[in-house]
């Protein structure tokens, strides 16, 4: 059974920890989903500027190599990182398709996870102790992030399976249930446009939000019509740019709880992952209710 944890930071004094806090939180749910593990961090950013980052799925990719290559070809520096077995590259807005386009046809090993103006995406096999560590996950900072533990009872035990799922901009998604219709819909999101990586019923939600949000839906719409689209049960728990959101299906057998404070909101498949937050003991808890969408988000 898989595990979701979430943290959104009112406190600014917080987001040095926010890596350090969400990877605690993502270890103690390890027995609910223990073969791969993934989050999403939204970080500070450069104006002007948008954040790719791959999977190296062969290891094989120098990032001081792609750095140079990036630059050679933009006529300007680039910051380009590692981060275990992913990279980070952070380039001009402008030259997004450019550079997108130059490491595809150069770097075959690379596939890329997830893209925004502050988010970076990390997911690999392993328990979730083993992925917090091998990206360092305790050092990164910033206002919100998701992660997820998952148990792959439906399909391979894959990277590719991992969450979150990212189909949009700054936008990802962790899921706890099970779609029974992902597959009508990932055809008819197809034929909208939106474009998939695995066949996993978690990116079809993901997708299915991007393509609601792009024809003008807020989040909350978004979510509030995925009840009426997506037939089966889950737990979502969608970052973007601003915030994060909460969604549970009519039946909501998934257990959820959350936690809000003067310093941040909190989600979690279980109390105890709460349990280690700043606080704890004065915050509001509360079991997020079926059908209601639950949205923070900074203005």
């Amino acid at each position: 059974m898989c595990g979701i944890v979430g943290l959104f930071l009112k406190d600014r004094a917080l987001q040095p920890r926010l890596g350090a806090l969400l990877g605690e939180m993502l270890v103690i749910m390890g027995q609910r989903g223990p073969d791969s593990a993934g989050f999403a961090i939204y970080g500070d950013t450069a104006p002007g500027t948008t954040k790719l980052t791959y999977r190296d799925t062969g290891a094989a990719a120098n990032a001081e190599r792609l750095d140079s290559e990036i630059e050679a070809s933009l006529g300007r520096s680039v910051v380009v990182g590692r981060r275990g077995s992913h990279i980070t590259a952070s380039v001009p807005e402008a030259a997004e398709a450019e550079v997108r386009a130059l490491i595809a046809e150069r770097h075959k090993t690379l596939r890329l996870v997830g893209s925004g103006k502050r988010m970076e995406l990390f997911k690999e096999v392993g328990t979730p102790a083993e992925v917090a560590a091998r990206f360092d996950m305790a050092g990164m900072s910033g206002t919100h992030g998701v992660g997820h533990t998952r148990m792959a009872t439906e399909s391979a035990v894959t990277t590719d399976g991992a969450h979150p799922f990212s189909t949009g901009p700054d936008q990802c998604l962790v899921h706890n249930g099970s779609l029974s219709n992902h597959n009508s819909v990932r055809r008819m999101l197809r034929h909208e446009g939106i474009s998939f990586g695995t066949d996993n019923d978690s990116e079809v939600a993901a997708g299915y939000l991007t393509w609601r949000m792009r024809e003008g839906a807020t989040l909350r719409e978004a979510l509030e019509s995925s009840l009426d689209d997506l037939d089966g049960f889950f737990t979502f728990l969608v970052a973007t740019e601003n915030g994060f959101a909460v969604l549970r299906d009519e039946i909501a057998c998934k257990p959820a709880v959350m936690a809000e404070s003067d310093g941040y909101v909190a989600f979690a498949s279980e109390y105890r992952a709460l349990s280690v937050l700043p606080g704890i003991e004065k915050a509001r808890i509360f079991e997020p209710e079926p059908a209601k969408t639950y949205v923070w988000e900074r203005q």
